[in-house]
């Protein structure tokens, strides 16, 4: 009876959608219409958390439903709020009936599909937010033509295209206005003035182009602007200092150009503004501290020059202050000191010079002080207790003279990095105060003397890095109190002694160098000495590794450091410099570990690939031929049960949006021209469904190898539930016995490899670019390992496997558990099937007696990274020679010459102090001990700590 109440619902419903009159409100409708409209709403969602089990057909009234609200009197619907619900589907026709709804909020959820033309009827409406969904296409213009009564709108953060529509004019009673963070890309439309009554217009992170149209001036009730992350041109428009409600201005990451409008001293209660990374140029106007209300100015990434002026010292209320990556000479101006209320500053990367002002130690609220890349300079000491900074960069300038013993009066201090100097001649023993110290980076500079005991007392310190001074004597055993250290970094010092055994003991400890120094005596056999490489601890000479069966090792290659902020190249002392060079002259004689693994590596995939034929040819002869059902099967829609239309005998559809409807499906999988590219696993096709959104459809070619149905569909069905920016989205599946398809995102820029190896004349990215694709591959490696339970291995890392999306350029991990849908097999079998790209496959593969575990996606990563920097394939092969990657780009790390090996499509346009840094993780992610790899999160931590403020950086 359900089932016929239901089809009777439908039916009554196109009814009453087809007669005016029935929704017009001349007659008064039925109480029930309300009823009628969220069940025919209801049967178009997906309901994973079962939040909608209180929406039951047989009610009278649906007032007392999860979501609804109504109204007291009328009891008619008058508000539905489903949020964060993980709603899958589309926004149905029965919304249509709610002839009384005035606000409609679906917001975080994952809704497909495009606005329903049928809620321009509601004439009540007034708020609509349907942000956080995956909604596409482009914006419906008659959406907008009956908008009487509109005054909220949000379609932020969804997919949609295309242009803003001109009819957006048409709603005069627009307040709020967001569309950000869609694929918008067509110029501001010129009527987008004539809505006086916006208080907020967010059109930020979009695709937007051109000059910005004239009028803004207009907009007399303007709070908030927001038109950054587009790709707008031209000058700001005069006359926007004429909006004088203005609070909130963001105009960044555009391609604005020429001067600051003087009209915007007119901005008297201007609050925040972000003019960051544009083209902007001239002096700072000293008006700008006339905008006495201003807590955020952000110039940053621009081409401002000259000095800066003094009057930024009168904005009482300025709370971030932002004008790193420019061309700004002087000094700091002394009246910035008298902002109380400033809890971060950057002037990093300009040609400043003179003194640090103490006030950068912490002053009033100041919590973030970052001056690297100066000139020169010396740092000015701090008044005692005034501390309150908690993250202080003066990394990477000519800063001399001593580190002020009065850093120890700063409690808060959490980060200190003042790298990359000349300070000297001790390291303060008062910095062993600092007990809520977390990262502590005193490298490349000329400190001498011992390290302090004290130091030991840092209780909360997790990176300690002293690399490259002049330290003498024993370390300290007090070190090991430092219960929570994770990276400890000694190379390349004069420190001598027995290793102290008490740093074993340091659980978390997972990076130790203590290379290029003078330590004697027995390297420990437990802890984190255990899982030391060689270069871990090269240099010593007098040091003595029983484990080894070594006396004393020989000459051993220079090390690598890890800090993430250093900025030099320069070779090691003269011994370093020696062994290196020796090591060059006998290349041709001695193999290195990377080259015999390689050659294992590939001895592997040959035995795989024989055994992985004879496994499928055993299989196909003992089983019966099968015809491959109709493909066109794949063209209906899917009925209830999820088998496909009238071919439901051949195969079992299943998207987990409840979407199924394929319009091209069968054509793309037989259509050369569809096809996208082959892997280990199988032929990938593009495709569309019927309401236009574009899908990836890989074919797997391993018939023979997949499990059962049952284990199949739970392995497939748990993949489907994996949701992360960085990882390509598996949105359903087709199952025969004979043919199983993966229906994918389709992801629109192409492969990694394909972009950086194979694209002649195609856009070179940036260094900032391949940073984020650095990044993006490391976060999502980090979901798979660390939010997925149990942890999922990809063990198929390589480039071909990571896509870039062609509009944001962000990555994305593909192919991720693929491997749990085959049965178990010898590794040497798993490798050659799924591991063939050579030079991604980590060591333990070839080793029976290693634990396969998440360290093996660690390995695939490090040489990504550095794929990714040089712009070479892992494993190339000259006319005479085999170049394995990690090799020669370790060599060139030795030699100083590491910036000969960056890619040079980039034209030398990228940061040394950051590029070193993300090399040297590469190579600590390919050690040869599993052990020695960080794990995926720890990665995210590092990277994100070499590149520090997102605003502080340039557009390289």
């Amino acid at each position: 009876m359900g089932t016929l109440w239901g089809l009777l619902q439908l039916f009554l419903l196109s009814l009453l959608l087809a007669v005016p009159s029935a929704i017009s409100g001349d007659p008064a409708p039925a109480l029930n219409d309300d009823v009628l409209g969220l069940i025919v709403f209801k049967a178009d969602l997906h309901d994973p958390s079962s939040a909608l089990t209180s929406w039951a057909e047989d009610d009278d009234s649906p007032c007392n439903w999860a979501g609804v609200w109504c109204n007291p009197r009328t009891g008619r619907v008058t508000e539905l709020v489903l949020e964060g619900l993980s709603l899958n589907g589309k926004i149905g026709r029965g919304l249509a009936l709610l002839q009384s709804l005035r606000k409609l909020s679906l917001a975080r959820n994952n809704l497909t599909g495009t606005i329903s033309h049928d809620l321009a009827l509601l004439k009540s409406l007034k708020i609509v937010d349907l942000s956080g969904n995956r909604l596409s296409g482009s914006i419906p213009a008659e959406f907008f033509e009956r908008c009487s009564s509109l005054r909220v709108l949000s379609l932020a953060h969804n997919a949609f295209e295309g242009q803003i529509p001109e009819s957006l004019s048409s709603c005069l009673t627009l307040t709020d206005l967001n569309l950000s963070s869609n694929f918008l890309s067509s110029e501001l439309p010129d009527g987008i003035w004539s809505l006086t009554g916006l208080h907020t217009l967010d059109l930020s992170r979009n695709s937007l182009v051109g000059a910005i149209p004239p009028g803004v001036k207009a907009l007399g009730y303007l709070h908030t602007l927001d038109l950054s992350g587009n790709r707008f041109s031209g000058s700001i428009p005069d006359d926007i200092g004429e909006c004088l409600t203005l609070r909130t201005l963001n105009l960044g990451d555009n391609g604005f150009s020429g001067v600051l409008p003087d009209s915007m001293q007119q901005l008297s209660a201007l609050n925040s503004m972000r003019v960051h990374r544009n083209r902007l140029n001239g002096e700072i106007p000293s008006w700008i501290g006339g905008l006495k209300a201003l807590g955020t100015l952000d110039i940053s990434s621009n081409a401002f020059s000259g000095e800066i002026p003094d009057m930024i010292g009168e904005l009482a209320l300025l709370r971030r202050l932002n004008l790193s990556s420019n061309q700004l000479i002087g000094k700091i101006p002394d009246g910035l000191k008298n902002c109380q209320n400033l809890s971060h500053v950057d002037f990093s990367r300009n040609g400043l010079i003179g003194k640090v002002p103490s006030w950068m130690f912490g002053s009033g609220s100041l919590s973030s002080s970052r001056l690297s890349e100066m000139v020169k300079g010396e740092i000015l000491p701090s008044a005692p207790g005034s501390g309150t900074v908690e993250f202080l960069d003066l990394s990477l300038n000519n800063l001399s003279g001593g580190l002020p013993s009065e850093i120890g009066f700063s409690p808060k201090l959490a980060v200190l990095n003042v790298s990359g100097n000349s300070l000297g001649p001790n390291i303060p023993a008062t910095i062993g105060e600092l007990m809520v110290l977390q990262i502590l980076d005193l490298s490349r500079n000329q400190f001498g003397g011992s390290i302090p005991s004290k130091l030991g007392k840092c209780s909360s310190l997790t990176t300690l890095s002293l690399s490259h001074n002049r330290l003498t004597g024993p370390i300290p055993s007090d070190l090991g109190n430092l219960s929570e250290l994770q990276i400890l970094d000694l190379s390349v010092n004069n420190l001598s002694g027995q290793i102290p055994q008490q740093l074993g003991n340091l659980s978390y400890l997972h990076f130790l160098n203590i290379s290029g120094n003078n330590f004697q005596g027995d390297l420990p056999a437990f802890g984190i000495f255990s899982k030391l490489s060689p270069l871990d601890f090269a240099g010593n000479p007098s040091l003595c590794v029983s484990r080894l069966n070594k006396s004393c090792p020989p000459v051993l290659p220079k090390p690598i450091v890890l800090n993430p902020n250093s900025t030099s190249v320069s070779s090691s002392p003269a011994s370093g410099t020696t062994t290196a060079t020796s090591a060059i002259r006998h290349k041709k004689i001695i193999l290195s570990i990377s080259t015999l693994v390689a050659i294992s590596a590939a001895a592997a995939i040959i035995i795989g690939v024989i055994a992985v034929t004879v496994l499928n040819l055993r299989v196909r002869s003992s089983s019966p031929t099968f015809m491959h059902p109709p493909l066109d099967s794949l063209s209906g829609s899917p009925s209830t049960d999820g088998t496909v239309g009238a071919a439901g005998a051949y195969g079992k559809l299943i998207m987990f949006s409840g979407e199924g409807d394929f319009s091209a499906g069968a054509h793309a999988l037989l259509n050369k021209d569809c096809e996208l590219g082959r892997g280990g696993f199988g032929t990938v096709y593009r495709t569309v469904l019927r309401d236009g959104c574009p899908v990836a459809i890989k074919k797997l070619t391993v018939s023979s190898l997949v499990k059962s149905q049952e284990d199949f569909e739970k392995e497939v069905r748990k993949l489907g539930k994996i949701h992360h920016p960085n990882l390509v989205q598996l949105l359903g599946y087709y199952w025969t016995p004979q043919l199983q398809l993966l229906i994918y995102e389709y992801v629109s820029g192409g492969s990694l490899y394909t972009l950086l190896h194979e694209e002649q004349n195609g856009n070179c990215f940036t260094w900032s670019e391949r940073f984020d694709i650095i990044l993006g591959i490391a976060k999502g490696l980090e979901h798979l390992h660390q939010s997925c339970r149990p942890p999922m291995i990809h063990y198929n890392l390589k480039s071909s496997n990571i896509l870039v999306d062609g509009r944001t350029r962000e990555a994305k991990v593909a192919d991720f558990g693929l491997a749990k849908l085959l049965p178990m097999l010898d590794r040497y079998v798993l490798s050659s099937k799924i591991q063939s790209a050579l030079g991604y496959m980590a060591p333990e593969f070839a080793c029976r007696s290693v634990k396969i575990n998440e360290k093996c996606d660690v390995y695939g990563f490090g040489v990504l990274v550095l794929e990714v920097v040089t712009g070479k394939r892992p494993v190339e092969y000259m006319e005479d020679d085999v170049v394995v990657l990690i090799d020669g780009v370790r060599r060139a790390l030795d030699e100083g010459r590491i910036a000969d090996w960056v890619d040079g499509r980039m034209g030398g346009k990228f940061p040394t102090e950051e590029v070193v840094p993300v090399v040297k993780l590469g190579l600590i992610c390919t050690s040869q001990l599993p052990s020695n790899r960080p794990a995926m999160g720890e990665v995210v931590h590092i990277l994100e700590l070499i590149r520090g403020p997102a605003d502080s950086r340039e557009e390289l």
